[in-house]
């Protein structure tokens, strides 16, 4: 099972990688029209590629928690 959350994890770094992109190019626009701010479009793009990455790592930490339970378990059986 914890193959699965690391498959998912993995799309999701795929994704946070994609929104991080977004917003450089975001902000690069910002820059090239001489915004003295940021974007809300970049803000927002920033706090969600920050869910993504949030989400994957706890996807990993499923993961881990269902190795290290299989791991008792076997240890268990002795």
């Amino acid at each position: 099972m914890s193959d699965t959350f690391d498959s998912l994890a993995d799309r999701l770094d795929a994704i946070s990688e994609d929104i991080a992109d977004s917003a450089l190019a975001d902000l690069k626009s910002s820059v090239r029209r001489g915004d003295a701010k940021r974007s809300g479009t970049e803000r927002t793009l920033t706090q969600a590629r920050r869910a993504v990455e949030k989400a994957a790592h706890l996807l990993r930490s499923i993961g881990e928690d269902t190795d290290s339970a299989g791991a008792a378990s076997s240890d268990e059986l002795d």
